[in-house]
């Protein structure tokens, strides 16, 4: 094999998926990827447009795990 032998590369985009795979009881998406479970399961099979669609997204998807409805701070406001 010389060295001028071309190298099979994919035109795709990569993977958002950071091996962190908990889905988000409430917002029902990945905690690590923010992805939905749909996109998930299709991210093979969609497109390269679809994907770079929904790669778009991902970033505004993160404040939706930062809410929380209960906890410490929600008794603090209630005087509990």
């Amino acid at each position: 094999m010389s060295d001028d032998t071309p190298i099979w590369t994919r035109d795709e985009i990569e993977s958002p998926c950071v091996r962190v795979c908990v889905v988000h009881p409430e917002a029902r998406i990945c905690t690590g990827c923010f992805r939905t479970v749909d996109e998930i399961s299709r991210w093979s099979k969609m497109s390269a447009d679809e994907r770079h669609e929904i790669m778009a997204e991902l970033p505004d998807r993160a404040p939706l795990l930062r809410k929380r409805r209960g906890g410490r701070a929600a008794r603090m406001q209630r005087g509990g």
